[in-house]
């Protein structure tokens, strides 16, 4: 099956063979930007399509990558990767030839949602640099080291996998705790974070940026750009997603900035023959468009339908906060600041009816500080399968959460206001205390940074205190699953209005991890401790304990 038409996006652009800058195209070469971007599982086949070795470097590429790139994950893991006919076009696209048999692009972004195998491409295209010219000094560059890591790791792995390759199999490169070595080339392949300062006095002929909306700033980006100028044929590939329009400085992101130009260039209002794209993406402006409906999703996914599932689509749509879910899946960007939960969709959980029993296994909850924010102390019902003799019950309890106290400063301007307020310690710990004489209480959760004195006297009186850190490995997942539990109606909630303030209060707070519950400013009056306490609260209540409670204090059932 052929690919589809690959024409200029609009009327008035340079024909194929001249894209300006003194660069011209063999004659049949693809154009630039086509008007409809390739798609669907059709399997590569370089004889279908107008690519060959007058056009592209990229045939040489895609044979390197479905020869020795094997699948990672899934059932299929271990096999080579097949490419789809979508793959291999962007492949010889990036890699296209100019009339003197030269690459054209220097610079070439590639922006695909996740779930669409950009990592395994990732991984071939650096495996191709190694190979690519003598003495190349291949880069992969990530935001931070963990990532940087995994993207390593990915190469290293097909790399292993093949005895072509690895040297301790008699193959040409060899491995090396954070490199990989060419020796007959000369070549070398290394990752990078933006958390090392150390990249002034490369000389890079391939860098792969991975997942370039991360990037915290432009300092990587600006130093990778320019350090090869002394390369015949440099190529920087930054893959990626959408994200936020701006990055931790305040500025458009790096990420953006290059869409925006890329888009400049597609529509004639910027001549610039070293820079190619690929760009999938979804127009949110369409008539009628709801990011929940499968009908939008395909703009922006080629590989729906294909490895990537409809079914496993959805899911995510359902569980994803809906900022998440536009940014890494259908390749929307949004502001860094978004509201949290669908209207009404709090109130739809209220069950007015519902009580937590005293004597109920439960989780508290604590959110504090003490002279500025409010504190706040919620407790959650854990789910239930059987009732307390053992007896299964008919429909099994869902999580319920209600709050068991809140101490916040007076509002100025009214009566009780004082400039001097502090949260009352003392009265707080008997709270905790007095919660753990109702209820059978299963973990006390609590930042211990926020409360710290509180967290070890109760934890040296023998109550089941357990650390949460509020940090973004912790809270972005917990709040994802807060999100799918309100969407899913999958709890309960008492209708407290403190704690629906609370929550309305909140905002998403996007990141290159994901999101998280903040206050609209940093300076905010506006409260949000409950709202946070909750989400602690249920995340521990769904889970197994992190350890066996081993109560010293006195247990309802004693008293």
């Amino acid at each position: 099956m052929a690919l589809p038409s690959v024409l200029p996006a609009r009327s008035g652009l340079r024909a194929a063979t001249d894209i300006g800058d003194g660069v011209r195209l063999p004659r049949g070469s693809p154009p630039r930007w086509p008007a409809r971007l390739p798609r669907g599982p059709e399997l590569w086949e370089p004889a279908q399509t107008r690519w060959n070795e007058t056009t592209t470097d990229g045939l040489f590429t895609c044979d390197l990558i479905q020869t020795y790139i094997r699948l990672t994950k899934g059932p299929l893991a271990g096999q080579p990767m097949r490419l789809r006919m979508w793959q291999g076009d962007l492949v010889c696209d990036m890699l296209r030839l100019d009339e003197h048999g030269r690459r054209v692009y220097w610079t070439y972004l590639v922006l695909l949602p996740r779930k669409n195998s950009k990592s395994l491409l990732g991984s071939g295209l650096a495996i191709d640099g190694l190979l690519d010219e003598p003495g190349a000094e291949v880069y992969s560059c990530a935001a931070d080291k963990d990532q940087a890591k995994i993207v390593f790791g990915e190469v290293r792995k097909a790399v292993e996998a093949s005895a072509d390759l690895d040297a301790k199999q008699g193959g040409l490169f060899k491995c090396y705790k954070d490199a990989i070595e060419y020796p007959a080339g000369g070549s070398v392949y290394k990752a990078l974070s933006s958390e090392a300062f150390t990249k002034e006095g490369l000389n890079p002929s391939r860098v792969l940026f991975d997942e370039l909306h991360a990037q915290p700033n432009w300092e990587l980006w600006n130093v990778m750009n320019q350090g090869s100028d002394t390369r015949e044929q440099p190529l920087i590939v930054a893959i990626s997603t959408f994200g936020v329009m701006t990055d931790t400085t305040g500025k458009t992101s790096v990420c953006k900035a290059q869409h925006d130009y890329a888009e400049q260039i597609r529509t004639g209002e910027v001549s610039d023959a070293r820079y190619g794209a690929r760009i999938y993406a979804t127009n949110q402006h369409q008539r009628g468009f709801n990011h929940r409906d499968p009908r939008f999703w395909a703009a922006a996914n080629p590989a729906l339908g294909d490895f990537l599932h409809a079914d496993k689509m959805d899911a995510a749509c359902k569980k994803m906060p809906q900022a998440d879910f536009q940014t890494k899946r259908l390749n929307i960007w949004v502001n860094s600041m978004l509201p949290w939960l669908p209207d009404g969709a709090w109130d739809r959980l209220i069950d007015t009816e519902r009580v937590i029993a005293d004597g109920d296994e439960v989780v508290l909850a604590f959110d504090g500080s003490y002279n500025n924010d409010s504190t706040g102390l919620t407790v959650v019902g854990c789910p239930r399968t059987v009732d307390r003799a053992g007896a299964l019950l008919e429909v099994p309890t869902k999580p319920h959460i209600d709050v068991v106290a809140l101490w916040e400063k007076p509002a100025e301007g009214t009566p009780d206001f004082d400039p001097d307020w502090t949260v009352p310690i003392l009265e707080v710990e008997d709270t905790i205390r007095a919660a753990c004489k109702r209820w059978q209480v299963r973990e006390i959760v609590v930042d211990p940074a926020r409360f710290a004195r509180s967290y070890q006297i109760l934890e040296g009186e023998g109550l089941p205190v357990v650390e949460y850190p509020q940090s973004p490995a912790r809270m972005i997942p917990a709040t994802q699953r807060f999100y799918e539990g309100v969407t899913n109606r999958s709890f309960t909630q008492s209708g407290d209005a403190r704690l629906k303030r609370h929550i309305g209060n909140a905002v998403l707070k996007m990141s290159s991890r994901g999101g998280q519950v903040a206050k609209a400013t940093k300076n905010s009056p506006n409260k949000i401790d409950l709202g946070v306490c909750a989400i602690m609260g249920l995340d521990r209540a769904c889970q197994v304990p992190e350890r066996k409670p081993e109560v010293n204090f006195i247990a309802w059932d004693e008293l």
